[in-house]
């Protein structure tokens, strides 16, 4: 199983990286073009792009990587209706245009929705070959083509900036992303399709998609209520302003944790009766998760100024104090994007259909707290405890209920994590105020994290294991 894992992660790192630093550069390059409030239209539309995708995916994605008794002329067979789905959906975002023009009190959202009605066309349609690759463990084509698809993507929307197209330039980008992600993945694949399709094959993956799809249904209200609840009642630019900051605050997830996480599900679910295996390996993430998160959060705690307006540029001041706040999450959200692909690895999409239930309460109660109060850092803040609240519940869920274990177990691993971020707090709280510009502050801050981390994984002895760990890996 290791030598699986190795080869996963080695494509999926090189992809994830590769894609983060492209959307980094893009993001940094269009936010100084553009102006919060032409971000803010992009951000409270792509609300809608997420959920039109959740409901293209139908879970069938993780339904097909699981069902190991599909045959090709199944997958076909359900990759036919998914052409009608994704049509049908098209077709829906084009009038969706309206009522969200209506919602937002802006006409734009009526040709903007034209445009990306393509986008979902293509990002339904290209659910299942792309599963199909990642059953068949082919991480290199699956990273390869998504990077490419990315790197299209940035060169059309900042080439669309410059020449003034506004919010049209990212509009277009993404949709320009899509197609490209659909034509390779679906040559690839070698997929065919048809008018016809059998209910068959869809019944065969029924029981597993379905409670993917309610987890990723109730899932998506949680996550993206702040931004719906923001660009309603707020202005876009202070929409704009939390968004930029939520997202700062998910690239250690996206650098760190998905180059593991991505793999989990598509490798473990040939273990599901192995449970405690699965243990192990989640055990062993947790740990290795928190012992870069807890810190991480830390130093992102302190060089919470820094993080924004040194690629932003100071027109994005307004971020600061809400990524400062979200900071304190992401040890918490590393952790948990693990979460979904144990579940699923251990035939429990139930258990991940209760713990989405549970989140969406939580997630919900705060954002409407923070909406209520009236200030996107409230709305931070609140997201921050229930964040908190869900990572008990979830971690409940799998240590008790799947694998019949005690939550000490897990606590367990992350005790050296926690004094690591320990002694990051106390040597921020000694280091003085710098009095250079904000780049070689932060240049500054973050020599001192390393330090600070490696010799806190010395005093603990964290790294010595961590050393042994990749030897006997090897070996």
């Amino acid at each position: 199983m290791f030598d699986q894992f190795k080869k996963g992660i080695i494509y999926t790192a090189m992809g994830k990286y590769s894609i983060v630093i492209v959307q980094f550069l893009v993001q940094a390059v269009i936010s100084r073009i553009l102006t919060p409030a032409e971000v803010g239209i992009v951000s409270a539309v792509n609300i809608f792009l997420v959920f039109f995708q959740l409901l293209a995916d139908f879970g069938i994605g993780p339904a097909i990587i699981q069902n190991k008794e599909l045959t090709r002329k199944e997958v076909n067979s359900i990759f036919s209706f998914s052409l009608y789905i994704a049509f049908g959906l098209g077709i829906l975002f084009v009038l969706l245009g309206y009522p969200m023009s209506l919602f937002y009190g802006n006409e734009v959202f009526i040709p903007i929705s034209m445009i990306l009605a393509v986008a979902v066309f293509f990002y339904g349609v290209l659910v299942v070959p792309q599963s199909l690759l990642l059953k068949e463990q082919n991480f290199k084509v699956v990273n390869l083509t998504t990077v490419t698809g990315a790197i299209v993507s940035g060169i059309v929307s900042i080439t669309l900036a410059f020449l003034g197209f506004s919010y049209y330039s990212i509009i277009i980008g993404n949709t320009t992303k899509a197609i490209t992600l659909f034509i390779v993945f679906y040559i690839k694949t070698e997929s065919k399709i048809s008018l016809k399709f059998e209910w068959g094959p869809l019944k065969k993956i029924y029981a597993f998609s379905r409670n993917q799809f309610l987890f990723n249904f109730i899932n998506y209200f949680s996550r993206n209520l702040d931004n719906l609840l923001i660009g309603r009642y707020f202005s876009s630019s202070a929409l704009a302003y939390y968004d930029r900051a939520y997202l700062l605050s998910l690239y250690p997830n996206q650098v760190l944790t998905s180059v593991v996480t991505s793999v989990i599900h598509p490798i473990l679910s040939d273990y599901s009766s192995e449970l405690e295996r699965i243990k192990r390996v989640y055990l062993g993430i947790a740990n290795l998760l928190a012992t870069v998160g807890m810190p991480l959060s830390v130093f992102l705690y302190f060089t919470a100024e820094e993080a924004i307006l040194v690629p932003f540029g100071m027109q994005w001041e307004g971020s600061i104090m809400t990524f400062q706040i979200l900071a304190l999450s992401v040890w918490i959200q590393m952790i948990m994007s693990s979460t979904g692909g144990i579940f699923q690895s251990g035939n429990r999409t139930d258990l991940l259909l209760l713990s989405g239930v549970l989140s969406t309460i939580f997630n919900v109660a705060g954002i409407v707290t923070g909406v209520i109060m009236g200030q996107i850092e409230y709305v931070a803040a609140f997201l921050v405890v229930s964040f908190s609240l869900n990572f008990i519940q979830a971690n409940y869920l799998i240590m008790i209920r799947l694998f019949n274990d005690k939550m000490s177990t897990f606590f367990k691993v992350l005790i050296k994590p926690f004094i690591l971020a320990l002694i990051q707090a106390g040597v921020f709280l000694l280091l003085p105020d710098l009095p250079f510009n904000l780049f070689i502050n932060l240049v500054i801050k973050g020599l001192t994290f390393v330090i600070a981390w490696i010799t806190g994984l010395i005093l603990t002895g964290e790294l010595k294991r961590l050393i042994k760990e990749v030897k006997q890996s090897r070996d």
